[in-house]
């Protein structure tokens, strides 16, 4: 009787995936960056040699980025690059400069939304 039921219970969950993928989770990028999740917030970072840009998600939605602020911190080689970024409407915060990136950069974020407590959100570069 337990294996019956115990094979009816995984023949369920391999049956129904979408029951199990989580509610209203955007999973990938959505402007071609890379993204992370720190509790319900999805941070995607696009990196140009001259712009970083770091989209903010909530549950798939997008969060409003006003008030908000991060500090980029680009680790390339022995190279350490820092920058602000400031809110740019809707749900992004820019950068602008030259900044180094491909392959082996390393970024950690530090992202202060209002009413939130700061997040550290570290992306790999490809």
């Amino acid at each position: 009787m337990k294996k019956s039921l115990l094979t009816l219970f995984f023949s369920a969950c391999l049956l129904s995936p979408v029951a199990f993928a989580g509610g209203g989770h955007a999973h990938g990028p959505k402007h071609g960056g890379i993204t992370r999740e720190v509790g319900d917030v999805t941070y995607e970072l696009v990196a140009r040699a001259e712009m970083l840009t770091l989209y903010v998600f909530e549950r798939g939605k997008p969060l409003a980025a006003a008030g908000a602020k991060a500090e980029a911190t680009l680790h390339a080689g022995s190279g350490k690059t820092t920058a602000m970024l400031v809110p740019a409407g809707d749900n992004r915060l820019v950068a602008q400069g030259s900044f180094r990136t491909g392959v082996g950069v390393r970024a950690e974020v530090l992202v202060s939304l209002p009413g939130r407590p700061a997040a550290k959100v570290n992306f790999r570069l490809k």
